[in-house]
């Protein structure tokens, strides 16, 4: 018989908590996300977090450790390559991976590609470099509006970014373009991870901001995850946000767009009020997107404080059979040099109403002892080739 009715798995996005022992490979020497931001303000209150175990699990600056946490806590190591978000997430749910998805943050796209996407699409590009959206905006965006030209960019993550204006582009037409950039993409040369189609709306430069239509077309998994056991055993897959995308409808059953990372907690409130079986995964994009990236720890910490605010209705939600999960795909410490992830551990924090115990679970060696957690609860197998341990029997 199951243990739980219900799983409601969290995703901060970005919220590392420390170097890994491999992080120098990757050009990250002495990172730590949360410990970082809360070095860089005054105060953090972060109460509900803290009452979960978050500071017993991390030092974190302000915030003290407490005598009796709610649940259980641990840190999880990546075992795939890479530090990205479709690594962290499909490695949640099985999948360890071995090739890193290609990036082009140094040179840009190749010319053969963009004379391609140029022919196929009908417009002119300009960009072709790695940038932050609102420089790319800045540079290009009364460029855009005045040529129709196409801004293509790309980040430190394996992906093939398109701005377009929602209003004299078209977001169709940007949908459009996006979706022919993904099938030229799918060539071995070219595969990046994700297509993005990023809007945007404001008339000057200074004055733009790109808006919630945000699109993503991800590569599909390679392989069967623990959502598609569940699915495929009759169990509710509930998305909120970008996991939908990022696992290119794959075991999904139903899905929520996010408009914002509030937002985003908003939905899961609602869905809580739902009577289902199965899981509830939710990605929360601000804190990598907005401050992670644009390396702003007080935004970030402001966020996380309130995140908090809606956890605290979150836990007082909770049904008896429920179950919480806290975590993160991979780092992106606001202090550190650039505008990259980090390769970091992140946490794990558990909690249900019906629990008896609490305390500190040895480090896991993958971040896939999250899917195969979930899938123990509900009495199924993982699928074949994918990887973790469940911690299940811990949560007592």
């Amino acid at each position: 018989m199951k243990k739980y009715k219900r799983i409601f798995t969290i995703v901060i996005d970005s919220l590392g908590v420390g170097e890994m022992k491999d992080s120098k490979e990757y050009g990250d020497v002495g990172v730590d996300t949360l410990g970082h931001i809360a070095e860089s303000v005054e105060s953090f209150k972060i109460p509900n977090l803290q009452k979960l175990g978050l500071a017993n699990l991390h030092s974190i600056r302000n915030v003290e450790p407490v005598e009796k946490p709610l649940g259980y806590f641990m840190k999880m190591r990546e075992a795939s390559i890479g530090k990205d978000t479709m690594t962290g997430h499909w490695e949640m749910m099985g999948l360890k991976i071995e090739t890193p998805f290609k990036t082009f943050t140094d040179t840009g796209f190749p010319d053969e590609l963009l004379e391609e996407l140029k022919i196929k699409t009908g417009h002119n590009i300009v960009g072709n470099k790695s940038a932050s959206g609102t420089e790319i905006l800045d540079e290009f965006g009364e460029h855009q509006m005045k040529t129709g030209d196409m801004i293509v960019y790309t980040s430190a993550d394996s992906v093939l970014q398109i701005c377009g204006h929602e209003e004299t582009f078209g977001l169709e037409e940007l949908y459009r373009c996006c979706e022919i950039a993904r099938q030229l993409t799918f060539k071995d040369e070219w595969k990046v991870g994700r297509i993005i189609a990023r809007p945007y709306i404001g008339a000057k430069k200074g004055e733009f901001s790109r808006t919630s239509n945000r699109h993503d077309y991800a590569l599909k998994p390679f392989g069967q995850t623990a959502l598609n056991t569940l699915k495929d055993n009759g169990f509710d897959v509930i998305s909120v946000g970008k996991i939908n995308d990022i696992f290119d409808r794959e075991g999904i059953t139903e899905a929520h767009k996010s408009k914002s990372s509030v937002h985003g907690m908003e939905q899961t409130l609602e869905i809580m009020d739902k009577d289902f079986n199965g899981l509830c995964f939710v990605n929360l994009v601000d804190f990598d997107a907005l401050w992670g990236h644009r390396r702003n720890p007080v935004g970030y910490a402001e966020e996380l404080e309130k995140f908090d605010v809606n956890l605290g209705k979150v836990l007082e939600k909770l049904k008896e059979d429920d179950l919480l999960i806290i975590t993160a795909d991979h780092g992106n410490d606001p202090t550190y040099i650039g505008s990259d992830h980090t390769r970091e551990l992140v946490p794990f924090l558990a909690y249900s109403p019906a629990m008896s115990g609490n305390g500190l679970i040895e480090t896991s060696d993958s971040f896939a002892a999250i899917g195969a957690t979930i899938a123990a609860n509900f009495q199924l197998e993982m699928p074949k080739d994918t990887i973790g341990e469940s911690v299940l029997p811990k949560l007592i």
